[in-house]
């Protein structure tokens, strides 16, 4: 009996090895695109700001670097009631600027469904809107090469998202590891695939017309579940990593707990809410990108898995008289499988030395997620809350 529901267990918890190492061997593919040269594309920018004067004024000035027509793009803030001088910081950089504060403060969703309304009745023309968080440094390419896919026929691109602070402690460069190989195999790997990359809610762009047709949602995770509205609706998030934009990592644990509970608690709703809709969708209308984002939904994240799969063959260790000795061969298989999975990844985005090191905190990282994760999805509700940032400087990834 024993033996039997270790096979069982190995062929579920094989089968969700094989999908993360499908997505690694679609990774290997990447063919850079190249900036446009003749942009055509008229961009709105959308920066949802709460309390941000500490890093609202460089954003923008690194916003109005780009290498692209000042005359196609025009930066949009909104100062989601704010009680410092995000609002004058970000009109005296160059941004035009909208207050938020006669509705209750929710999420960034809600600010940024608010924003989109007030840059809707403008009644300018923009072909596309790129959103940025309110810390986010951009390289100088970025909308030249969001203009290049534009043209390939693309509907919405999520950008390369990194961590600007990795040097600041050990959370921050954990994160930017984590985030390199989230990039290559999460979603270089499913775009390759023709599959839908994540929406990261901070250097993606949209064509304007599936904003004004969809809205955007609100809620602890509004661009998780968008993403899923999106598959619903056909379109798939193409992924371009050439557009790159840098963001700041909460620079302890402590701080980022509040983050992280409130993205597992979110994810984990929208999951419930989405995965099966996504999955009879995918069967009738045999579209392996709705398949896709179900069992995305449906499988456990790569931290369960690995903690699952090493429970489970120190067990089978402890146990081993009593279990046949090719299962535990195979448990080992698949522990050594998720162990070497990150660190392929860096090796394929040459990261440096310190994201090796920092891989090594791993294990602690899983402990602390997966008990965020139980109290996401057996405590109290969670909140949103803005994560606290330190004043950075304008320079990018340095």
């Amino acid at each position: 009996m024993l033996n039997l529901l270790s096979l069982g267990l190995i062929i579920l918890i094989g089968f969700s090895v094989a999908y993360l190492y499908l997505l690694a061997l679609a990774s290997l593919r990447y063919r850079p695109t190249r900036s446009s040269t003749s942009p055509t594309h008229a961009f709105a920018i959308a920066i949802p700001a709460h309390n941000e004067a500490a890093v609202i004024g460089a954003t923008i000035a690194r916003l109005l670097e780009q290498n692209y027509p000042r005359a196609l793009f025009r930066i949009f803030v909104v100062a989601d009631h704010c009680v410092d001088q995000t609002a004058e910081k970000a009109r005296a950089a160059g941004a035009i600027v909208y207050e938020r504060a006669e509705e209750p403060r929710g999420s960034k969703g809600a600010a940024l469904a608010w924003l989109f309304k007030r840059i809707w009745e403008r009644g300018e023309s923009y072909d596309a809107v790129v959103i940025f968080d309110a810390d986010t440094r951009v390289d100088t390419t970025f909308l030249r090469t969001m203009d290049a896919r534009l043209q390939q026929g693309n509907q919405v691109i999520q950008g390369c998202h990194r961590i600007s602070n990795p040097q600041d402690s050990w959370f921050p460069a954990l994160t930017h590891a984590m985030f390199l190989i989230d990039n290559r195999f999460q979603n270089l790997g499913r775009a390759n695939l023709g599959w839908s990359a994540k929406n990261m809610g901070d250097s993606i762009c949209f064509r304007a017309d599936i904003l004004r047709r969809l809205g955007w949602g609100e809620g602890l995770t509004e661009d998780y579940e968008f993403r899923q509205k999106l598959l619903l609706e056909g379109i798939t998030i193409a992924y371009e990593p050439a557009a790159i934009g840098y963001g700041e990592a909460p620079v302890s644990w402590s701080v980022a707990r509040a983050q992280r509970a409130r993205w597992l608690s979110g994810t984990f709703h929208a999951s419930r809410r989405y995965a099966g809709a996504l999955w009879r969708e995918g069967w009738r209308r045999r579209n392996s990108a709705l398949l896709d984002g179900a069992l995305q939904a449906f499988l456990p994240s790569y931290s369960t898995l690995t903690l699952i799969s090493v429970a489970i063959f120190l067990a089978h260790l402890l146990l081993s008289p009593l279990v046949e000795r090719a299962l535990i061969y195979a448990w080992s298989v698949v522990v050594m499988c998720l162990a070497a999975y990150p660190f392929i990844g860096l090796a394929l985005e040459r990261a440096p030395l310190r994201a090796y090191v920092a891989i090594l905190i791993g294990p602690l990282f899983i402990l602390w997620r997966t008990a965020l994760s139980i109290r996401a999805r057996f405590g109290r509700p969670v909140e949103w809350v803005r994560t606290a940032r330190r004043e950075i400087a304008q320079g990018v990834g340095k």
